[in-house]
């Protein structure tokens, strides 16, 4: 996987890295899923879509700010990480947007399955974790 921070980065618990801006809609994501969902961005800024892009480093705490911001400048959510859907960064975001601004949110993971063993190519093709899947969320969102 292609380095994504500068040698130097200093992690903050409690506090997402905003990796790109935009209006459409707000990818975020966690751990590899963060190479998956800039891939998408790139993708959909070719068709014209403007994605925010955030890399949520932190779970828990999680940065209640960053969201309510994406639900202020964005029309939807969507979540992205390689691991059940059940009790990850999904349920940490859905945390804050329900009280705050119910928006638009889904939620890319496995879908309540349990684990299989094959490459990550494989895996990620199959459990739809790639940025294709990505862009195909996005699209479903913001009908």
């Amino acid at each position: 996987m292609p380095q994504i921070y500068e040698a130097g980065y200093k992690f903050h618990i409690g506090k997402a890295n905003i990796l790109r801006q935009g209006k459409d809609v707000t990818i975020g994501a966690i751990g590899s899923m963060v190479w998956e969902a800039l891939q998408a961005c790139e993708i959909l800024k070719a068709e014209g879509i403007e994605a925010k892009m955030i890399d949520f480093a932190s779970v828990k705490p999680i940065d209640d700010e960053a969201i309510k911001k994406a639900c202020d400048e964005t029309k939807g959510i969507i979540t992205c990480e390689d691991h059940t859907v059940i009790g990850g960064l999904g349920d940490a975001v859905a945390s804050v947007i329900l009280p705050y601004k119910p928006i638009p949110h889904l939620r890319i993971g496995i879908q309540d399955k349990f684990g299989e063993s094959g490459s990550a190519k494989e895996l990620y093709e199959k459990y739809g974790l790639t940025a294709k899947h990505i862009v195909q969320k996005v699209k479903e969102l913001l009908k």
